[in-house]
């Protein structure tokens, strides 16, 4: 199933119950070896105003997102509102850092949701989130009553796109090595040498010391051992899609 199409059934579902805007999004690896989230490989939004893709997307503000900060520490779908009473996993977790994303919602009056974490055996994030325009007084407690059947939807949405995504959704965008380099440190992290490297790969031991050195420079590793670190931390030592 395409993404729209089941964006398009979740909004079919959870309009009738109040719900008037979604977001799903998709990230291989969550969070940087420096503990910040790193911007999601899909994000597709249903019902939100036109700049919020680039806000969250090339602006920073996913960054600055406590809702997502939240789906990194639980695993179970959970209620959030800037407009009542905060839930417990929300109050844990929101800083005055948090502001400038928090205004935004407030803003455009997206003040409650459900967001469910979905995480995959590989370390892969996604979340899907229910949100309320304009919620009434006392609709965190209508709403309670439903977070179940939202995370069930937000899983079968998930399940249902997951098998469609390419190689580009699935590669971490956080850090861009070429294959060759990522086929380098691979071999690398099986022990050989920078000799044996350029034998595997049918190049001269100066072009594979180069590779070497190029992935460990756009990892900011200090070393080869580092960037080997990293690149595992990132998924990048894993067969390519």
């Amino acid at each position: 199933m395409s993404i729209d199409a089941a964006m398009a059934m979740a909004t079919e579902v959870l309009e009738p119950i109040g719900f008037t805007a979604f977001i799903y999004d998709y990230t291989p690896v969550p969070v940087s070896h420096k503990g910040e989230l790193i911007t999601p490989s899909l994000m597709a939004l249903r019902n939100v105003p036109r700049d919020m893709q680039d806000l969250w997307c090339k602006g920073g503000y996913y960054q600055l997102d406590p809702v997502q900060e939240a789906a990194l520490a639980v695993s179970r779908p959970f209620l959030w509102s800037h407009n009542g009473v905060q839930s417990n996993v929300m109050q844990r977790v929101l800083q005055s850092k948090h502001d400038p994303v928090v205004s935004y919602l407030l803003d455009t009056r997206m003040t409650c949701g459900v967001t469910v974490p979905i995480r995959l055996a590989g370390g892969d994030l996604a979340t899907f989130t229910a949100i309320r325009a304009d919620p009434e007084a006392g609709f965190e407690a209508e709403a309670r009553p439903f977070i179940a059947e939202i995370g069930d939807l937000g899983h079968l949405l998930h399940d249902s796109v997951y098998a469609g995504f390419d190689a580009g959704i699935r590669t971490c965008q956080h850090v861009h090595l070429t294959s060759r380099e990522r086929q380098c440190l691979r071999l690398a992290a099986a022990g050989l040498t920078a000799k044996q490297v350029a034998r595997e790969i049918g190049r001269a031991v100066p072009t594979a010391t180069l590779h070497l050195n190029a992935a460990t420079r756009k990892l900011g590793a200090r070393n080869r051992f580092h960037a080997i670190a990293l690149a595992a931390h990132y998924r990048l030592l894993e067969p390519e899609h």
